[in-house]
């Protein structure tokens, strides 16, 4: 179900500690020569704080503490007429893609001063619509949308990160995936490899089909050969490494009915970086190599990727950065200050590591790993 952070509220009057007296705002002021105004600034984290000296925001922080004086969160939307929150929807929140994201999310919202709702559809249109409708009751400001597939116009703000859909009311927050098909293609190549095989993404991914679409025509240009048999898809719906195994074992198995060298893949493109490490697994299981036998490419640059066995070659999104990214656009679009494209490109990094291995004569200039293949 559905969770909640609490982040920031308003000013009311509060009882001392252990006094039975009200202290206001009037009465903090009094207290620390300061105007209710400038407490008011300190105390909800409001835009024009840090105007305000450090010094002189720790006398009014520890002054509240003093007298056990809390905002009132209620009073604040009352009075302005706002809640301060927002719904944030993602798939799992167990998901590294998606918890990476919220980590940025967060830290915008913590700064400031917005409550959220985080809410895990699972994939589920049922769920997915009635988490939409529970919050909208709540009344949230906007949504930020995570790896979901919206479906319609909503009345409040939307930001998708990884939304591909034009959407009246959403803006979305996009890794170029032309981008990172050719930094894929070209490392590849580079190290002598022309027997690429493709692992798709499952349909209720927001990023499969343009990724895939990507892949194929980079794939045209550099005359990379892609061959129907070195082509799996994703099934699954998980966010384990089990995505990545069947699809694999699927591909080792056809390699049973060709008897020549020339047919077999060298590399294998995975769709992400968990599928990326379910395939090692299955590799492993039937005494191949990587990336000596196979090398292996994943995608996202998930926090797990740079300490795998061995360390994954992958594109980097800035996970972190896009929640941040998008925190604000939603915030800027709440609050009416100035207009946001609809699509906001992200550019992509190759990360390269250990699953990754030269095996040709033409590489042109070094590929070392541990090195960031930048646009």
């Amino acid at each position: 179900m559905a969770k909640s952070k609490t982040i920031g509220t308003d000013t009311e009057s509060r009882s001392g500690a252990g006094s039975g007296q009200t202290t206001s705002l009037k009465t903090l002021g009094e207290y620390l020569n300061l105007s209710p105004a400038t407490i008011s600034l300190v105390l909800n984290n409001a835009p024009g704080v840090r105007s305000i000296p450090q010094e002189t925001r720790e006398r009014v922080r520890e002054a509240a503490r003093k007298f056990d004086y809390r905002p009132s969160f209620y009073a604040r939307s009352l009075r302005k007429g706002q809640t301060f929150s927002v719904g944030v929807l993602v798939p799992e929140l167990s998901d590294g893609y998606a918890a990476q994201v919220l980590e940025g999310v967060e830290d915008v919202l913590v700064e400031e001063g917005y409550f959220y709702f985080t809410a895990s559809h699972r994939r589920r249109k049922d769920l997915l619509e009635e988490y939409l409708r529970l919050l909208m009751d709540r009344s949230v400001e906007g949504f930020i949308a995570i790896d979901t597939p919206l479906e319609h116009e909503l009345q409040k703000p939307v930001v998708a990160v990884a939304g591909h859909r034009k959407i009246q009311g959403v803006t979305n927050v996009v890794l170029d995936q032309r981008r990172a098909a050719e930094l894929i293609l070209e490392h590849l190549k580079q190290l002598g490899h022309r027997k690429i095989a493709f692992m798709r993404g499952g349909s209720h991914s927001s990023d499969a089909d343009e990724r895939w679409e990507c892949l194929m025509a980079v794939a045209r240009e550099l005359k990379v050969s892609v061959r129907s048999e070195w082509q799996v898809q994703l099934e699954l719906r998980v966010s384990t490494p089990e995505l990545g195994y069947p699809p694999t074992v699927e591909l080792l198995d056809r390699w049973k009915d060709l008897s020549k060298a020339d047919d077999r893949f060298t590399a294998l493109v995975c769709y992400n970086d968990i599928a990326a490490i379910g395939a090692i697994r299955a590799l492993r299981e039937r005494r191949l190599r990587v990336p000596e036998d196979v090398s292996i490419v994943g995608f996202d640059d998930i926090q797990a990727a740079a300490f795998q066995n061995p360390s994954l070659t992958t594109i980097r999104q800035p996970l972190r950065s896009m929640g941040a990214t998008a925190a604000k656009i939603l915030l800027r679009r709440i609050r009416a200050q100035g207009d946001d494209p609809d699509t906001v490109p992200v550019i992509p990094e190759l990360m390269v590591r250990e699953s990754t291995m030269f095996i040709g004569e033409t590489v042109q200039g070094p590929v070392r790993q541990g090195k960031k293949m930048r646009p």
